[in-house]
């Protein structure tokens, strides 16, 4: 991609960790919790993503180079990991929604702590995210190319944000039928980008080399 911007970036993150990802995740991840810690919620994942991207995305040249990774082998593991987390929407496992950390005797654990754990693997971390934030950067050459790359995640997070604080009270009373409905359609649509990523790689290992995404 070698006209790479920060609209070009902007979109690409929008479509893959925008708000329709990530608004059904935090409702499961902050239905227990009151309007202001929900905030606090959303307002210190949305931080955390920002600081993941923009890290992953300085650093993409060291952290492949560390770990001796491929494009493909980026784009195979990435595809794989969130097409697995696709079906756990598709079938209604919601896995995040249930994290349990042992604490000492005594120790309450925090609400906010619990739903941040919660949307590590959505949001967070996500392997999508991270996946795409690599190969953007790794695309051209230079800080300014990977600082552009990390600019269009931030602005993606912000906005991830605004929305939640936004239209989380609205999803907060949609129907938890429909809200299901909403999530099994979403893991549908992920799992089918897990693919198309995954199918990528292989490209890029020239396993499929007559493959269009197109």
């Amino acid at each position: 991609m070698s006209g790479l911007n920060f609209v070009d970036s902007f979109v690409t993150f929008l479509a893959l960790l925008g708000p329709q990802k990530i608004l059904l995740s935090f409702d499961e991840a902050s239905r227990a919790l009151p309007p202001r810690q929900a905030r606090v919620l959303a307002a210190t994942s949305s931080a955390a993503a920002a600081a993941v991207g923009v890290v992953c995305a300085l650093t993409a040249p060291w952290l492949t180079s560390f770990f001796h990774i491929s494009y493909p082998a980026v784009q195979l593991a990435g595809g794989l990991t969130f097409f697995i987390y696709a079906l756990t929407l598709l079938f209604g496992l919601h896995p995040t929604t249930e994290v349990v950390v042992e604490q000492p005797e005594g120790t309450p654990v925090h609400p906010i702590a619990t739903g941040f754990r919660a949307l590590v693997l959505p949001y967070v971390v996500t392997p999508l995210g991270v996946s795409a934030v690599l190969v953007e950067a790794l695309s051209g050459a230079g800080v300014a190319w990977r600082s552009v790359v990390a600019l269009g995640y931030v602005a993606v997070a912000a906005l991830d944000l605004l929305c939640v604080l936004v239209l989380a009270p609205f999803v907060r009373r949609v129907h938890v039928t429909i809200r299901e409905v909403l999530s099994r359609l979403l893991g549908l649509l992920l799992a089918g980008v897990g693919v198309s990523i995954f199918l990528q790689g292989l490209v890029g290992l020239g396993l499929l080399p007559h493959y269009s995404p197109h």
